[in-house]
């Protein structure tokens, strides 16, 4: 594998080991040619998603795009990266298991919005605001107010 720092071709694996919810393989490596120290991580890909927009375009589902929006939402709140990473897993994962090759982006929304808000009110409601596009006040307070009914049931 190319050395992120110094682009060198060959790297050695230091150390192996499956993630906390074995559904992928974490990798230490180190660069032959700098010494550089990184992490890769390996993981079953079962059949490759197109993402079909909201205006009709399509773009290949990308895990990276997914992650960086849960740790957008979860910017400051007291979440490990490693709870990151399960919750993106676990998203590819019912994503996969959908049986379909293209999956509308909203239903990766509302799957984002389900696991968001069963672990962080305040990345539910971070979320919520662009993916539901809050515009004023208003629509903050109409959601939020749809959370106390929620948390009531």
């Amino acid at each position: 594998m190319r050395c992120p720092f110094c682009g060198f071709l060959d790297s050695q694996v230091k150390d192996s080991r499956p993630t906390e919810d074995n559904a992928s393989i974490r990798r230490r490596r180190s660069c032959s040619e700098c010494g550089a120290r990184w992490t890769t991580f390996e993981r079953v890909q079962l059949r490759e998603l197109v993402i079909t927009k909201k205006d009709g375009e399509k773009e290949p589902f990308d895990r990276e795009k997914l992650t960086k929006s849960l740790k957008i939402a979860l910017k400051k709140r007291s979440v490990e990266e490693e709870k990151i990473e399960r919750i993106s897993n676990s998203i590819q994962r019912k994503l996969e298991t959908l049986g379909e090759t293209e999956v509308p982006s909203k239903v990766i929304g509302e799957i984002v919005m389900d696991q968001l808000a069963d672990l962080d009110q305040v990345a539910y409601v971070r979320f919520a605001s662009v993916y539901r596009n809050f515009r004023e006040a208003r629509d903050f307070e109409e959601f939020i107010g749809t959370l106390g009914e929620d948390i009531s049931k």
